[in-house]
């Protein structure tokens, strides 16, 4: 499994700065999940703070 950002991303990059593995990158404003990097730690579902993330 992996994470998606799903919802309204903000921009923030709180998602970004977290990432253990480094797989998300801001893209025009959005993040962006390299869903192959992604190890399903979930660090960045928990540090989104509108919940744009979920694993899929």
């Amino acid at each position: 499994m992996a994470y998606r950002v799903v919802g309204d991303c903000i921009g923030c990059g709180a998602c970004v700065d977290n990432c253990p593995v480094s797989c998300i990158e801001m893209v025009d404003g959005i993040a962006v999940i390299d869903e192959d990097a992604c190890i399903s730690c979930g660090t960045c579902e928990g540090n989104c703070p509108v919940s744009a993330i979920e694993e899929v």
